[in-house]
């Protein structure tokens, strides 16, 4: 596609739990069937009233795992839907998702049906919870500082449990998780060093070794469907890799539920392609936020109601 008379690729990329609002989608959902439709199925796909949840709350319960991933899933993929009524796809090179929304990159690139991937991601989302539960454990975001300084911090925090570094979302922006006890360690030794740490409001230690049981629950529960090749190209969060055929990727999806994000290199893969143009679609705009850090100079969009539709549409027009 060419922008200014220079070709550039672009790349779909979905956020993942944390990004849930109460009435996210709703504005897509009362204006457009087809997101009205998408909504309306994960109802009865899922056998409760998850639009419910979503468009009326409270926020405690929508932040539930359990309501957040499928809803989170959900909405993103009402926006993918509004997004290609507007668009031709065979314009798209890539995607991927952040943790959560690579189920919802695998549906835009046709890998898995939007029904087969809610019941995974409502799998996923019990299964997690269910983890989380047995575990106890927590997560601390680490700002501004480098690699090798929060390994150091993680290394020290370990002696007393566990605390590994799991979302590397952004320069400066390191995710750890682990037990309790090991996070709070970590977080008095990133105040020693004068470092920024913020405790996450999540329910446990995602993709840390504690959701060991977790994935391996999800490995027998993959299973039981059938991949497709991608349509275009979809870059893994657990190893930041092209994956251009099915072969791979349940086992992917296992990896990833215990293993880190690898966000930075992920995106770094897409743009090293000559990928100029991301495009979020879903909930708030975080993952956006995340791809800034990561290279100012990329041209990036989000869509999550009309107004940011319009937005993105009108932009577009010029590429």
């Amino acid at each position: 596609m060419l922008w200014g008379n220079v070709m550039e690729k672009i790349a779909l990329v979905f956020p993942g739990q944390a990004a849930q609002y109460v009435r996210m989608g709703k504005e897509f959902y009362e204006k457009y069937p087809v997101a009205k439709e998408t909504f309306d199925k994960a109802n009865e796909i899922l056998g409760y009233d998850l639009k419910k949840i979503i468009f009326e709350g409270p926020l405690d319960l929508l932040t539930q795992t359990k309501y957040t991933q499928p809803a989170v899933f959900v909405t993103s993929v009402a926006c993918f839907k509004v997004f290609t009524m507007n668009y031709e796809l065979s314009t798209i090179n890539y995607c991927a998702g952040h943790s959560l929304g690579e189920y919802s990159a695998l549906v835009a690139s046709d890998v898995l049906s939007f029904e087969d991937a809610l019941k995974l991601v409502n799998s996923r989302a019990n299964f997690t919870q269910s983890a989380c539960e047995k575990t106890k454990g927590t997560m601390l975001a680490i700002l501004g500082a480098e690699q090798n300084e929060v390994s150091e911090i993680c290394a020290q925090a370990s002696s007393i449990g566990i605390c590994q570094a799991v979302n590397f979302n952004a320069p400066g922006q390191i995710v750890i998780s682990g037990e309790i006890a090991a996070i709070s360690k970590a977080r008095e030794l990133a105040k020693t060093k004068k470092i920024k740490a913020i405790p996450l409001a999540v329910s446990g230690a995602f993709h840390s070794s504690l959701m060991k049981e977790a994935a391996d629950k999800m490995a027998e529960e993959l299973k039981k469907y059938v991949f497709k090749n991608p349509r275009f190209p979809v870059v893994s969060n657990c190893d930041a890799e092209i994956t251009t055929t099915a072969e791979k990727i349940p086992e992917k999806l296992v990896k990833q539920i215990a293993s880190p994000v690898l966000w930075i290199d992920s995106i770094n893969k897409i743009i090293s392609t000559g990928c100029g143009i991301f495009i979020e679609l879903g909930p708030k705009n975080i993952v956006s936020g995340m791809i800034k850090k990561i290279s100012p100079t990329v041209k990036i969009f989000n869509i999550e109601n009309e107004a940011t539709l319009n937005t993105t549409l009108e932009a577009l027009k010029n590429v």
